[in-house]
């Protein structure tokens, strides 16, 4: 359910197991408080609009260690 003058921010999980940063070519977590990708090895947040993923390091802000969010779980792999 969306809020009146609030858009609800989600990102598809399947995209979220394709996109990397692209400075780090490591794994991005979804903050959806902020609606944004976290890159915590590069301390970048990459905002999602309209549910469009912005991978710009030129739009991302950076984030400090406090926003960092907590520990990643394992990634799933595939099949083996």
């Amino acid at each position: 359910m969306v809020a009146e003058g609030r858009e609800e921010k989600k990102v598809d999980p399947k995209l979220l197991e394709l996109l990397a940063c692209p400075l780090t070519k490591g794994p991005l977590a979804w903050d959806p408080e902020r609606g944004e990708l976290i890159s915590r090895v590069a301390k970048l947040a990459y905002p999602v609009r309209d549910g469009i993923p912005i991978m710009l390091p030129s739009e991302a802000r950076t984030i400090s260690a406090d926003d960092v969010l907590p520990p990643a779980p394992p990634r799933l792999s595939g099949p083996s």
